[in-house]
């Protein structure tokens, strides 16, 4: 809308599309990634483990984890620790990426 406004206000000046971004591309695995659920000091936990691509993968993988749901986590030896019980969106958003994923507890 504002370029719009903007294309009616300067009918002359061309202006650039914008580049698009791509997906953070992530190394992609046989094993399945493994997602459970803790309680640790009485505060729920989601876990995501199994991943055995670069650690600069990881780490993205992790970041956009945490952006998609907007809460805090940490990587931490191999692991993905968010904080909540996140596990069936966590599911649906690894497979949308393209990650075989297996539910460890109930």
């Amino acid at each position: 809308m504002l370029k719009e406004q903007l294309q009616a206000l300067f009918p002359d000046h061309i202006m650039e599309e914008e580049p698009q971004e791509e997906a953070a591309p992530y190394w992609m695995q046989d094993d399945p990634l493994l997602c459970k659920y803790e309680k640790r000091k009485g505060k729920p936990v989601t876990i995501i483990e199994g991943y055995n691509g670069a650690d600069a993968d990881f780490k993205a993988l992790a970041k956009d984890l945490k952006t998609y749901l907007g809460v805090g986590g940490s990587v931490k030896e191999e692991t993905i620790l968010i904080q909540g019980d996140y596990r069936d969106k966590i599911m649906t958003f690894l497979k949308e990426k393209g990650f075989k994923v297996k539910r460890v507890g109930g």
